[in-house]
């Protein structure tokens, strides 16, 4: 039954972020009459997905959220943003502690900027993860 619910979430906090990568930056507005429509933005990359998501829960555990008690796959991540996400916590902990929580929270968008672009966005899957077994 664990299991199952632990599928459940995997795929659940998959759907959530792809529908978020997939919903980043599109309008539901035509535009008006006469005008020039814009062009559309391009996806984001695996980085910028990366660095939205691990610096929003990393601030939110710095801020101490409700919701920052969540395990790494309700809140979306890989192993690798996972680790990048605890870096950058601790590294907003430390700031925090000598200059403030506001410049705690820029330090975590610069920290977690840089360490989703230089991972590539940091996607490699859990270790644990297995593909579904064939029906059978």
């Amino acid at each position: 039954m664990a299991t199952q619910s632990r599928s459940t979430a995997r795929h659940g906090a998959a759907a959530l972020v792809a529908a978020l990568a997939l919903s980043a930056g599109t309008s539901c507005t035509a535009p008006a009459p006469g005008s020039t429509a814009e062009t559309a933005p391009s996806p984001s990359s695996p980085a910028q997905i990366c660095t939205n998501l691990v610096a929003y829960w990393a601030k939110e555990t710095l801020k101490g959220s409700k919701w920052a008690g969540l395990d790494w796959e309700q809140k979306g991540m890989s192993n690798e943003q996972y680790a990048i996400h605890e870096d950058a916590v601790t590294a907003g902990r430390a700031e925090e502690r000598t200059h403030g929580l506001d410049k705690a929270l820029e330090l975590v968008d610069r920290f977690v900027a840089q360490r989703c672009a230089e991972q590539n966005g940091a996607t490699w899957s859990s270790e644990n993860w297995r593909p579904p077994s064939p029906a059978g």
